[in-house]
């Protein structure tokens, strides 16, 4: 055990809430898996368990792997990968999968393993190295908004669009991400005045044309137009459209101030998703508002312990890298728990590191990795430090 833990390096406090997290899903994933497991099995739930428990591992595994690397290695493979991401998402939106008649093409099958991946949580992570990168090599120039277009703006726009037919959420999370990390980057703000303005644009004309041609992207259109109505009218009358919203929050009014025990919510059972989209409301209803702020003091947490990271990154890349990968983490995390309390429109998107389902576990966890490898090679500098500054301790270890 004490080897497992000398090999581990990079910020102590951010491998322990992301352990945390870990650690608690096990719980309310357990909990919420007895109506999948009624539902689509035989109503063994262990098994459901157990499958949580794999893509836990799997995933520590890549935080491990991923943190032994130098950060700077993600400069190349981030080139590498762009092109590769590109066809995964083609390929993935050429699928034409449909659920309910609406686009929903976001997962690719990945051959002789038979393992579904979605392909955007790889893309996202993959683009936000690619920009952070790009930043750092502009940093202390001045560039033009015409020198930027083809090496950042395209890459951008060329994942956002292949994303945004079948999960909009994602891509406008993606795409505010990298206006984020722009910003906080040093790239002129009033180029991204254009920016934002183009993406408004091609929104614009993508639901203009998207509705004038029946078929998939239509019913994904119109549903997109009916949970944003929903939310900003407030109507009640479309039962169907508010089903989820209105049992995940009286899950929430059921939890109370301590809520009702591990493993006895109700709405478990009436809430699609419960396992997953809104695994927040049922963790409200099992431990009530403490469990509930207690989540969001973690996630909070992870926050600071990323900021932390990149403030004492030793390079501009390290810097941009740790909030570039980092901040949608605890972005994700807050609009999923902003929807459950209905403070934001439906959108689809999972708790990280709690929620079930493998890929937005491995990805999370690929992020998180590469955090923790930027804050390793902090330490090794303060390690190397200390050594010439006192190179009797080096002699006592070799002795």
């Amino acid at each position: 055990m004490n080897a497992i833990f000398k090999n581990i390096k990079g910020d102590k406090a951010l491998w322990a809430v992301v352990a945390l997290l870990a650690l608690f899903s096990f719980l309310p994933v357990y909990s919420a898996s007895s109506n999948l497991a009624y539902l689509y099995g035989d109503g063994n739930t262990l098994k459901f368990l157990i499958k949580h428990a794999s893509h836990l591992f799997l995933g520590f595994a890549i935080i491990y792997g991923v943190h032994k690397m130098p950060y700077h290695y993600f400069k190349g493979l981030s080139i590498i990968m762009i092109p590769i991401v590109f066809v995964f998402l083609v390929y993935t939106l050429a699928q034409g999968n449909t659920i309910g008649g609406a686009n929903a093409s976001r997962w690719m099958r990945i051959p002789f393993v038979g393992i579904r991946f979605q392909t955007s949580t790889l893309a996202s992570v993959v683009l936000m190295i690619y920009v952070a990168r790009y930043l750092s090599r502009i940093k202390e120039k001045v560039v033009t908004f015409k020198e930027t277009i083809l090496p950042l703006w395209i890459p951008v726009f060329l994942v956002v669009g292949l994303i945004l037919p079948a999960n909009f959420s994602t891509a406008g999370i993606i795409f505010s991400m990298v206006l984020m990390l722009c910003f906080l980057g040093g790239y002129p703000w009033k180029y991204l005045l254009g920016v934002v303005g183009t993406g408004i644009a091609g929104l614009l004309l993508f639901i203009l044309v998207g509705r004038a041609i029946p078929g998939p992207i239509q019913v994904k259109i119109q549903t997109w137009e009916n949970r944003v109505s929903n939310y900003w009218n407030g109507d009640k009358s479309n039962k169907e459209a508010n089903y989820q919203i209105e049992r995940a929050k009286i899950a929430i009014a059921s939890g109370g101030v301590v809520g009702v025990g591990a493993g006895k919510s109700v709405m478990k059972n009436l809430l699609p998703q419960s396992s997953s989209d809104f695994i927040y409301a049922i963790i409200v209803e099992e431990y009530g508002l403490i469990g509930a702020l207690s989540l969001l003091f973690l996630y909070l947490l992870l926050l600071f312990r990323i900021v932390i990271v990149a403030h004492k990154a030793d390079t501009i890349f390290g810097k941009l890298l740790a909030i570039g990968v980092g901040l949608p983490i605890v972005f994700q995390a807050l609009i999923n728990m902003a929807v459950a309390v209905e403070l934001f429109p439906v959108t689809g998107q999972t708790l990280p590191l709690i929620s079930s389902g493998g890929t937005s576990i491995w990805m999370t966890c690929l992020a998180i990795g590469i955090v923790l490898s930027v804050s390793k090679k902090r330490e090794e500098i303060l390690e190397q430090k200390e050594k010439e500054e006192n190179p009797l301790a080096v002699l006592s270890e070799v002795l």
